[in-house]
């Protein structure tokens, strides 16, 4: 599971639904048609029937790192549609850009509107489903490859994490968090894992529907048994013995 290196110059787009779920990927050739890529990626995964196109307008975001030819510095250039700028603690730890601001894009005006997408419910009804799905997609030789990891089934002989990490607000305490995570989940985790950040602001009733009494609160869905780990989310410990990837039992 271990993400090799980001390249110093490169392009990255991510692909949300109206659900929360994500694809995203790194280029760093910044020649493939990735919008494209990431639709037909979706279609697949959420087995739909044609590859969701109009969520392209509406729920981007897009990254560039490149070369100022005057300055021979690296700049970087960040902006993400109105209806995922709230997402933009989460890209910046995939995109590993610390605290970034990211610009909002302007507003498709006729594509963006919720009459507009809404019509699109009912032929694409699991676009407004949550998945729990964050994937990385890449290119290989030419040939666009669907990742391995995909929607957990839940079985019992199912070997996949679902995750999810209950904050307050975007703030810089929860982009590191997130990044701490991230380096934790990548390192330790020899299985698929989905993490899913949920903001108990804007959220409040699945703070309730998972019992969420404070901030910030992982909640280990699947394997079960359910567990948490609320508030101390820097000892590392404490987070793989909750996952269940060390010997001794611990109970929360």
């Amino acid at each position: 599971m271990t993400q090799p290196p980001l390249p110093k110059l490169f392009k990255g787009i991510a692909l949300f639904t109206p659900g929360g779920d994500m694809l995203y990927c790194i280029d760093p050739s910044k020649q493939g048609r990735w919008h494209s890529h990431l639709c037909s990626t979706l279609q697949r995964i959420l087995d739909l029937s044609e590859p969701p196109h109009f969520l392209v307008p509406c729920y981007t975001a897009t990254i560039d790192h490149w070369l100022d030819p005057k300055t021979q510095q690296i700049r970087t250039f960040a902006e993400a549609h109105p209806a995922v700028i709230r997402y933009q603690a989460l890209l910046n730890v995939l995109f590993d850009t610390h605290g970034l601001v990211w610009q909002k894009a302007p507003w498709k005006e006729g594509l963006c509107d919720s009459v507009v997408l809404s019509t699109y419910r009912s032929t694409f009804p699991q676009l407004w489903e949550d998945h729990d799905l964050i994937v990385r997609t890449d290119l290989a030789e030419k040939e666009f490859k669907v990742p391995n990891l995909t929607i957990p089934v839940q079985e019992d002989n199912t070997q996949a994490y679902v995750l999810r990490l209950f904050v307050a607000g975007r703030s810089p305490n929860t982009e590191r968090i997130l990044k701490l995570l991230y380096e934790l989940l990548e390192k330790h985790l020899v299985h698929p894992y989905t993490l899913k950040v949920i903001d108990v602001l804007s959220h409040p009733e699945l703070a309730e529907a998972n019992q969420i009494s404070a901030t910030p609160t992982l909640l280990k869905v699947y394997p079960q048994p359910i567990r948490r780990v609320i508030g101390d989310l820097d000892n590392a410990e404490r987070i793989l013995h909750m996952l269940g990837t060390k010997e001794q039992p611990w109970d929360i």
